[in-house]
């Protein structure tokens, strides 16, 4: 068996002396992984560095087997993913959520969402909210997606401001005042049609929003611990957001 296509790579690790197993997202077969002969070599090392774009030829006996990968370069950005905090914590994150999905499994809008926010993870005023935005997609995909289009009690579209934490849905000022200490917010950059960039707040509540529902639904029923570069990601985002919004600084005059 034989397919060829386009992926990023996730990771890898040692097989034998020379040899490593690679971990890839595609479009079409979902995280897959395959052995690289030789993939320890000077040549191939910064090849599977994790975030790079690669074109893959898979080959196998049988479809259930682990397989071959030919591997080459289309785009190298690892160097690029090492010059920022939230780039570096960044792509490990992103790689832990794809974990979370079974292998073989296709989600070609995960691989292409993945894709955009590789190219904009060295600028940290952006990435934290591309980053949300992954988690949500990631939590839709494994079946707990949020409803945040409308007032779960009311059925308004409008003044969303809180999240039940128990079903996901979105709930009005007015509907969900009288319960207001239970509610988790609803970061207003997240809602429908909405233009307004995240700051500092609005994104640390979108962390704590996506944070808890990947807690309830994902992590706590597997006995999992959450990927401890998110938590590192997080702070170097939160920071960079904080450092934009601060107020210029005059220098005193000598």
């Amino acid at each position: 068996m034989q397919w060829q296509d386009e992926a990023i790579i996730l990771g890898f690790k040692r097989h034998g002396e020379t040899s490593v197993i690679a971990e890839v997202m595609t479009p079409s077969r979902g995280r897959h992984l395959g052995m690289v002969r030789s993939g320890r070599s000077r040549t191939m090392q910064p090849v599977l560095q994790a975030g790079n774009r690669v074109d893959v030829i898979w080959r196998a006996r049988l479809h259930d087997h682990l397989g071959e990968f030919r591997i080459e370069p289309l785009q190298l950005r690892a160097a690029q993913l090492m010059e920022t905090a939230t780039a570096v914590y960044g792509v490990q994150a992103m790689g832990a959520l794809l974990r979370l999905l079974p292998e073989r499994d296709p989600h070609p809008h995960l691989y292409q969402a993945l894709d955009v926010i590789l190219d904009n993870l060295h600028e940290p005023v952006d990435a934290g909210e591309l980053f949300v935005r992954f988690e949500l997609a990631v939590l839709n995909d494994l079946g707990f997606g949020l409803d945040l289009t409308e007032c779960a009690a009311t059925g308004l579209r409008s003044d969303l401001i809180y999240v039940s934490p128990k079903t996901g849905r979105a709930v009005c000022r007015t509907a969900g005042a009288p319960y207001a200490a239970r509610m988790l917010a609803l970061p207003a950059f997240l809602g429908e049609g909405q233009s307004k960039a995240a700051d500092p707040e609005s994104l640390a509540a979108a962390f704590r929003l996506t944070g808890h529902f990947l807690h309830r639904h994902v992590y706590d029923p597997r006995g999992m611990n959450e990927n401890a570069a998110r938590d590192g990601f997080v702070q170097a985002a939160l920071k960079a957001l904080e450092r934009k919004a601060a107020p210029p600084t005059l220098d005193k005059a000598v």
